[in-house]
C-alpha cells in the first residue's frame, strides 16, 4: 500500500469538507452564485480525486507498477492545481489562475490514464 498517497488522500478529504462547509455557508452573503459555483467546482473535483488517490494507494495490493506512484503524483498536482486555480479565483478574483486551470485537468486526466495503462499491463502480464 502507498501509505504516503492514503495520508494526502485523508487531507484532502478533510480540506475539502472545510472548503465544502465555507462554500456552502461563509461565501453564501459575500459573493455571487456564480462565483459560489466556481468554488463549488474546485470542491467537487478535489472530493472526486481525493477518492481516487485511495484508490492508488490501496491498488498497490494488486498492481505492481510505477505507473501508480505516477498518478498518484498527478492527482495530487491536478488536485492543486485545478481546484486550487478556482478557489483563488473565486475568493479573490485572481484571473491569472485562468491559464492554471486547465493544467491541472489535464494532470487529473493524465492520473486516470496511468492507471488505466497500470491495469492493461497487468491484465497483458495475467494473459502471459
Amino acid at each position: 500500500m502507498r501509505n504516503g498517497f492514503l495520508l494526502l488522500a485523508a487531507l484532502s478529504g478533510f480540506i475539502a469538507v472545510a472548503l465544502g462547509a465555507f462554500g456552502a455557508h461563509g461565501l453564501k452573503n459575500v459573493a455571487p452564485p456564480e462565483l459560489i459555483a466556481i468554488f463549488n467546482l474546485g470542491v467537487e473535483y478535489q472530493f472526486y480525486h481525493t477518492f481516487a488517490l485511495i484508490a492508488v494507494a490501496l491498488s498497490g495490493h494488486w498492481l505492481k507498477s510505477r505507473l501508480l506512484d505516477w498518478a498518484g503524483y498527478l492527482f495530487i498536482t491536478g488536485m492543486v492545481l485545478f481546484s486550487g486555480s478556482l478557489y483563488l479565483y473565486a475568493l479573490i478574483g485572481a484571473k491569472w489562475t485562468g491559464p492554471v486551470t486547465p493544467m491541472g485537468g489535464v494532470c487529473l486526466l493524465l492520473g486516470w490514464l496511468f492507471i488505466a495503462v497500470a491495469v492493461w499491463r497487468n491484465r497483458v502480464k495475467e494473459l502471459d
